[in-house]
């Protein structure tokens, strides 16, 4: 049975941590910051933790 290919989408948009977790960037923060509130601008730049279900799909797309 051949490799499984890695799913160039997912690998590009979500990253996994020397102990394994899985991290991806929170949504809108990139424009139109000026009529958010600055909690939530400050926050979106932290990356945010996936678990459960979500993270074992993942970890199969991006092939770790």
């Amino acid at each position: 049975m051949p490799k499984q290919k890695t799913h160039r989408a997912a690998s590009k948009r979500f990253r996994r941590s020397k102990s394994g977790k899985l991290f991806h960037h929170m949504s809108n923060y990139f424009h139109k910051n000026v009529k958010k509130r600055s909690k939530s601008v400050r926050q979106a730049r932290q990356d945010q933790a996936i678990s459960g279900g979500q993270a074992k799909n993942i970890k199969r797309m991006i092939g770790s």
